[in-house]
């Protein structure tokens, strides 16, 4: 039987997850994009009405939500500001590899304590030059007694001004590829943990991404996660989970474009009658209303697939590909519906067309997605759908 009707807790979470948005992020949304300020008080008040750390284990004092919840909530979210939804959910991504490889004692002393006070961590993998190549990255950890001395440098980190910690993926066996890759768990108040400026980027402005550089910097051998060799399994293995997370959060963005669209198009007029009744716009619409509706059910098949013990990384890579590009055209389409005022910062559109590119980007390019899809088809997987 296939049933697509959420609980009546998932209604409850999406219906917290929208009001919040509506009354915490939109009225917000425009002064962050301008000023580029980090949200934290709307971080706060995510995390107190429990929006942040969704995936925490009940036994440490989290909700131990599943990745659907997640994905019902970053909709929403991301409906209301991309770039904030980008700072509550990098928890998530953050603690996605330490709670799939770290063990209880780990959890207990890193994670346990985000349930109870206000914490921020960040993700730390992509480097000045390893971006999408994960196995090209340079930065080392080097085994001295009962410790690893970290040294090297992290491109793009989310939060990394804010964090308390982040999960830090390695060499620590310069010569054996992505088998010699190990991560950890690095307190930003190490010594030798150097965090750069905060980016001027394009969209998602009030995001907070830096640099960061390890110089010498000791780590306890047991703020590895998992074994040593495990850390590059451990990385991809998170991306099962939270690829449906970013999937999600590009429907979110364009049902915003799309929903300003129709308001508009309803409203302007020329020729003597709405827009929205000339059958050039009005197809926009009707393909703009197609692939939001197509892409969330590409993001909650490959989220429901992960949840039910099926692997899900051809899901997952079809549903961020196809929603990445999908946000794109559709805040693209969006601005053209809205002509000239499209195309000024005093409408809501130019910013979605701006917050919309990341998602080509962070979490694996959409050619990355591409190159997954693509070994999948060609080993014979992935042809005749879910093996369920």
């Amino acid at each position: 039987m296939i049933d697509f009707s959420l609980t009546e807790e998932q209604k409850a979470l999406r219906d917290m997850a929208r009001d919040f948005a509506k009354n915490e992020i939109i009225p917000k949304s425009a002064h962050l994009d301008e000023t580029g300020e980090y949200p934290m008080d709307i971080l706060k008040k995510a995390w107190e009405i429990g929006l942040m750390n969704l995936h925490i284990e009940q036994k440490f004092g989290g909700p131990e939500m599943h990745d659907l919840d997640e994905v019902i909530i970053a909709e929403e979210l991301n409906f209301g500001c991309s770039g904030v939804a980008t700072a509550i959910l990098a928890n998530n991504l953050a603690l996605a590899p330490v709670l799939v490889g770290a063990d209880d004692d780990l959890k207990k002393k890193f994670v346990e304590p985000m349930t109870h006070e206000f914490r921020l961590v960040a993700y730390a993998v992509t480097e000045p030059g390893a971006g999408s190549d994960v196995a090209g990255i340079r930065t080392t950890a080097v085994r001295k007694g009962d410790e690893y001395i970290l040294n090297g440098s992290k491109q793009w980190i989310t939060n990394a001004g804010v964090s308390d910690w982040m999960f830090v993926l390695t060499k620590t066996d310069i010569n054996a590829g992505h088998k010699g890759m190990s991560g950890f768990i690095v307190d930003t108040k190490s010594p030798g943990v150097i965090i750069g400026k905060k980016e001027k980027n394009m969209g998602q402005k009030c995001s907070d991404t830096r640099a960061v550089t390890f110089e010498d910097v000791k780590i306890p051998k047991n703020q590895m996660v998992g074994k040593e060799g495990d850390g590059f399994k451990i990385a991809m293995a998170a991306f099962d989970h939270t690829r449906p997370c970013v999937a999600i959060g590009a429907v979110g963005v364009a049902r915003s474009a799309f929903e300003h669209s129709v308001r508009y198009a309803n409203t302007r007029s020329a020729f003597g009658k709405t827009i929205s009744s000339n059958q050039g716009i009005s197809f926009i619409l009707a393909e703009m209303a197609r692939d939001i509706e197509a892409g969330r059910l590409l993001s909650w098949q490959s989220a429901w697939l992960i949840d039910n013990g099926f692997k899900n990384t051809y899901q997952a890579s079809i549903a961020k590909a196809f929603c990445a590009d999908m946000c794109v055209r559709v805040c693209t389409d969006a601005v053209q519906v809205f002509g000239g005022y499209g195309y000024n910062g005093e409408y809501p559109v130019e910013k979605l067309m701006r917050d919309s590119k990341i998602f080509q980007i962070y979490e694996g390019t959409s050619q990355i997605q591409r190159v997954i899809i693509s070994k999948y088809i060609n080993d014979g997987k992935g042809i005749e759908g879910p093996n369920l």
